[in-house]
């Protein structure tokens, strides 16, 4: 009887880490700003651009899912610096895709694009980041951690397949629609990064409300 109540308990909490970390993760973003900055590109270099992305996304994720709380008590890292850290990097990534003029990319751009944005901040972002630490850090123990790497696998894997036939779908919009869906796209990625940074700036508020009357006081 215990055995089926931590079963279900497991399965419970298993479909609330996929959700979650899904949710926050949204592949269909990261699926819309690779189809925009691999335009162009071969299928060898697709795939290594996918490959890469999404080995970094998940060992950066198990990492933090597995020691996320320490590292955070340990070098006194907040979430929303990570929150505004990772706005300030995508910022960069879009201005780039509102002024790129789809030149060809060199072997160390793919690298570039796979670890940024594609990696980081958008597969293994600050908020996927604080929902794999939250998530692993509750009372489950270890039925709660494997839960959350079930979550990590799902979340990562509709982001492959995404990834992998993004550009077929795309190709159905036409070559007009391939130019005028980029820069969209680097609109609303834009746009992601400024919350990013407004969620960060929020967050923070209170502490250094908090520090600045200290500092008056003293």
């Amino acid at each position: 009887m215990d055995l089926i109540a931590e079963l279900v308990s497991f399965l419970g909490f298993g479909l609330v880490a996929i959700a979650s970390i899904t949710a926050v993760m949204n592949p269909a973003s990261t699926i819309a700003v690779y189809t925009a900055l691999t335009e162009g590109m071969g299928g060898s270099e697709r795939m290594k651009v996918i490959q890469t992305s999404m080995k970094i996304a998940f060992i950066v994720l198990a990492f933090f899912a597995l020691t996320g709380q320490l590292i955070f008590t340990i070098f006194n890292i907040t979430v929303p610096a990570f929150q505004i850290a990772g706005g300030i990097l995508l910022v960069s990534v879009a201005t780039g895709m509102l002024t790129s003029k789809g030149e060809a990319y060199s072997g160390a751009d793919l690298e570039n694009i796979a670890v940024v944005p594609l990696a980081f901040p958008l597969s293994c972002g600050p908020g996927t980041i604080t929902t794999v630490i939250l998530l692993a850090s509750g009372p489950e123990g270890i039925w709660g951690i494997v839960a959350v790497f079930l979550g990590i696998i799902v979340a990562l894997a509709l982001s492959y397949i995404g990834m992998l036939y993004g550009p077929r779908i795309f190709a159905l919009i036409g070559e007009g629609g391939l130019r005028v869906v980029p820069k969209l796209m680097a609109i609303i990625v834009l746009a992601i990064a400024i919350q990013f940074i407004i969620n960060g700036i929020a967050a923070a508020m209170p502490q250094l409300l908090a520090n600045f009357d200290l500092a008056g006081l003293l």
